[in-house]
């Protein structure tokens, strides 16, 4: 397992990675500032399990993906705060966040909602650790949310050095691989475990640790060839960047999802068709929704509906069904016509209904659209003009503030969400008010 150090100086290629820190706490903290500070958790659906935690609650232990109701105690006991899960806020934010971030290199790619790469590589001219502070100090000024800032030769590395700024205080939320000595760089990572490398999870750690690959030194000095036999070539390709090599290009925009899906849990049990077909009605027009923005269409809508397997004094049932379309389409209107069908085929009365969701799938990009023999032209350019008025409203106003009327009006059955804010930036009913 031998492996020099490695000048990471002299390699031409900057890419770096900007993260928001507890990135859903951070947003929550953004309109209640009295959170800063204090022991705070974000619930998934449901309020169901922890998906985001303030960095005094890492400290306190606690693991994503506990479940809330075995906290109760601890959690009076700590002073720890949990709310329902903002996705309006946080998509809102996040998007904010990523054009104040696209605004130092013009070449960004958004890898999550927290998450963006960009290529730096022609910034050489640059002090790269205080421009990266210049672009920590603009999102918190414009935006709010801390962010942290990794700089290294490649995506993996650049990863890594997120890591390493947020961990290492010294480094004040950036650093920059280049700025070590290649003994310093081999020092540092022998002390961090192989876990915090991109894409090793909890299974691979293991697996790693059997073949005495404990931290990123280990796995940097590894062969590729043996890697690649033993595990994958996706780690060996791991190793190649770890030391140096850039063997994963930037994706200024990601590709289109081949399938898009929607499915929530109720807040209470359903059992009429009825609040079932509100609820697969709202999932039909979500997709489509989506559909649209990756400018695809789709040719076949699954919608499936479920009780719940843990109520065990309940008559349980579970069933999907297929429907394919005549054409290929990102109407809503064609969409939730064919899901509301689907339900009418697989909805049996007498039974609790929890769950429900519709998918699209066999999508094809919209720019390849053929219209079928026996359609009006002119009805699908007013219905294409209909859906894009439509998003047009509802990104400017709020989602949901134009909706097919079989979604119903006041709709009871929303995930259970007793602990949500209110989603300020989307809203107008929820904007914060001020008193002079």
């Amino acid at each position: 397992m031998g492996c020099r150090d490695i000048d990471y100086s002299s390699l031409p290629t900057r890419i770096a990675l900007v993260d928001g820190n507890n990135f859903y706490v951070s947003c929550e903290r953004v309109f209640d500032p009295k959170l800063e500070g204090k022991p705070v958790v974000v619930l998934s659906n449901q309020d169901g399990c922890i998906v985001a935690r303030s960095q005094e609650v890492r400290d306190l232990s606690v693991k994503m993906g506990t479940p809330w109701h075995t906290l109760h105690g601890f959690a009076r006991q700590h002073q720890i705060i949990a709310l329902s899960s903002n996705y309006a806020l946080y998509g809102d934010l996040s998007a904010r966040m990523m054009s104040v971030i696209g605004q130092f290199s013009p070449d960004q790619e958004i890898y999550s909602i927290d998450e963006s790469f960009l290529d730096w590589s022609g910034f050489q001219h640059l002090d790269l650790v205080a421009y990266g502070h210049q672009l920590r100090e603009r999102v918190r000024h414009w935006v709010g949310t801390p962010v942290g800032v990794g700089i290294g030769p490649n995506k993996t590395l650049a990863k890594a050095c997120n890591h390493i700024a947020k961990k290492f205080p010294q480094y004040n939320g950036v650093f920059d691989l280049a700025r070590l000595s290649p003994a310093e760089a081999t020092e540092l990572f022998s002390g961090i475990s192989v876990s915090e490398v991109w894409g090793v999870g909890r299974q691979l750690t293991a697996r790693l640790a059997e073949r005495k690959i404990f931290t990123v030194a280990d796995l940097r000095a590894a062969d590729p060839s043996e890697i690649h036999r033993t595990f994958s070539v996706v780690l060996a390709r791991t190793v190649k960047e770890l030391r140096g090599e850039s063997c994963i290009a930037m994706e200024e925009a990601p590709p289109p999802k081949q399938q898009l899906m929607c499915s929530r849990g109720f807040g209470h049990v359903l059992k009429t068709e009825t609040e079932l077909a509100e609820a697969v009605s709202t999932y039909a027009a979500r997709t489509a929704e989506k559909l649209r923005t990756q400018h695809s269409l789709a040719g076949i809508v699954q919608v499936f509906i479920q009780t719940n397997p843990f109520r065990e004094r309940d008559k349980q049932y579970s069933r999907g069904v297929t429907v394919p379309l005549n054409n290929p389409s990102d109407d809503t209107l064609i969409l939730t016509r064919a899901a509301l069908a689907g339900l009418h085929q697989i909805y049996k009365p007498g039974f609790n209904y929890h769950k429900a969701g519709v998918m699209l799938s066999e999508l094809t990009p919209a720019a390849q659209r053929q219209d079928g023999l026996f359609e009006d032209p002119a009805q699908l350019q007013r219905n294409e003009m209909l859906m894009a008025t439509m998003d047009h409203i509802n990104a400017k106003m709020g989602r949901g503030t134009v909706r097919l009327a079989c979604t119903g009006m006041h709709p009871t059955w929303g995930m259970r969400q007793e602990r949500r804010t209110p989603r300020y930036t989307t809203r107008w009913d929820e904007i914060p008010t001020a008193y002079c």
